[in-house]
């Protein structure tokens, strides 16, 4: 993921939830992500528990179902975090 996009994403998390998380909580949970957290429900529903804990942000049932439908969907893998993080965003 390209420097300036991190530093993006993190600002808009920051701007969206009124909360400030450092870069580096963002980079040890990024670290901790595998192929098989996007491939696995189970590991993908924890990560997003372990987002909104970090962020502060209570996510609806409704908006973690749809974003694991989404991931599944897409085929989306660990190498291409950034489209998951563009669409956690629009949330």
């Amino acid at each position: 993921m390209a420097k300036d996009f991190s530093k993006d994403i993190l600002n808009s998390i920051n701007k969206k939830t009124g909360k400030t998380i450092s870069e580096n909580s963002v980079k040890k949970l990024a670290s901790s992500v595998t192929a098989e957290t996007m491939q696995d429900e189970a590991e993908l529903r924890k990560l997003i528990k372990q987002v909104s804990e970090m962020a502060k942000v209570k996510v609806a049932d409704s908006t973690v179902n749809e974003i694991v439908k989404a991931v599944k969907a897409s085929g989306m893998n660990v190498s291409n975090m950034e489209t998951l993080m563009k669409f956690m965003i629009k949330k």
